[in-house]
């Protein structure tokens, strides 16, 4: 596999760096700025440029904006621990930006579409319409697990977390495929070099702060999320993939689930994808 083997997106994205809390953050957009707009925030270790085929498959003229999540694709950051409450701060700062007089339209994957349904709750007035694409949460914990986690965390941090490097970016393309099996050659190459970098020493490995392996110290309590949930004010459309075995289950909201499609639906079933966010958003422009 070579470069020659790429996809070729047939929209453009263009870079655009903000300077968000600190924060050198990497914004890929497409479309004309003057279209509407709807921001798309990714899932854990993926990057924005990976909807690169759902923008390709969108029918109308859409504004894209898709930031890297800080620490991960070319949003750098060096710290110690990253807190889930910073990616709603830097949410909320990014629709300053992107959105500043009107509430927005938001698409979110995996992590992504967690943030969101939290910073929904918390910012109502903020948000329209959002697009919840295999985001339902996390199963409940139990307290008595606390202080297994917290050696977990101690003991993983004191070690030095990693991410594995690969020889080469076929390699790396060529586990993208076998992970995402309905991705073609050229577009499996595409998302390596979207989500990869190579070293001065030619191995390649991830654009993704090692730090993000380590696990939350702080568990994970659902009823918070529900009630953050309940407060939104926004439309919401639950969107799952018939194979993710994620289901969601928030109440009030309108439910898809495409047929075929595993958890990265952006991989899996663009098109279709694309086709339900054009249907949803469309209605709220």
């Amino acid at each position: 596999m070579n470069d020659d083997a790429t996809y070729r997106p047939s929209r453009r994205g263009t870079r655009r760096t903000l300077d968000i809390r600190q924060v050198r953050y990497n914004v890929t957009e497409w479309g004309d700025p003057a279209a509407p707009t709807f921001v798309y925030l990714h899932g854990w270790a993926d990057t924005g440029e990976s909807f690169q085929f759902v923008v390709d498959a969108l029918q109308g003229d859409w504004h894209v904006v898709a930031p890297d999540w800080r620490g991960f694709g070319r949003s750098a950051v060096e710290c110690s621990s990253y807190w889930f409450p910073d990616y709603l701060a830097d949410l909320h700062a990014l629709l300053d930006v992107y959105s500043p007089a009107e509430p927005a339209r938001l698409v979110g994957h995996s992590m992504g579409a967690n943030v969101v349904g939290l910073y929904a709750g918390a910012m109502p007035e903020r948000v329209r319409a959002f697009v919840n694409v295999e985001g339902f949460g996390l199963a409940d914990s139990d307290p008595a697990d606390a202080p297994q986690r917290y050696r977990q965390w101690l003991e993983q941090a004191q070690a030095g977390p990693a991410f594995l490097t690969y020889p080469d970016m076929d390699s790396l393309a060529l586990r993208i495929a076998r992970r995402s099996p309905l991705l073609t050659a050229a577009q499996a190459n595409f998302v390596a070099r979207a989500w990869a970098r190579v070293r001065d020493d030619g191995r390649v490995e991830l654009r993704a702060d090692p730090q993000h392996k380590l696990p939350n110290p702080v568990l994970y309590r659902r009823a918070e999320a529900q009630a953050c949930w309940r407060a939104m004010m926004a439309d919401v459309l639950l969107v799952s993939g018939e194979t993710s075995g994620f289901s969601p289950d928030q109440e009030g909201a309108q439910a898809v689930e495409i047929a075929g499609a595993g958890h990265m639906l952006h991989f899996d079933a663009p098109a279709a994808l694309a086709a339900t966010l054009e249907a949803f958003l469309s209605k709220y422009l």
